[in-house]
């Protein structure tokens, strides 16, 4: 059985201009992102099941994550 792929290399979070709304917990279906709170801040609790989505930085007000992806092999533009 082929090993799972994951597509995603990091998620970053810049916890500076991070206002803790907690949208990217609620926009995460994938339960990636958790909540922690003694920090009271989120924090990516499973980046190994995030499935390149994106909803977590379109969700996001402050436009303070970046879901990198981990892609193999350059893309090529169609022209």
């Amino acid at each position: 059985m082929a090993e799972p792929k994951n597509w995603v290399k990091e998620i970053q979070i810049d916890f500076e201009a991070c206002k803790g709304c907690k949208s990217c917990i609620n926009a995460c279906f994938a339960d990636v992102i958790r909540w922690n709170e003694a920090e009271k801040k989120p924090v990516v609790a499973y980046p190994e099941d995030c499935v390149w989505c994106l909803a977590c930085e379109a969700g996001c007000p402050a436009q303070c994550i970046e879901v990198i992806p981990n892609i193999p092999a350059p893309l090529f533009s169609s022209y």
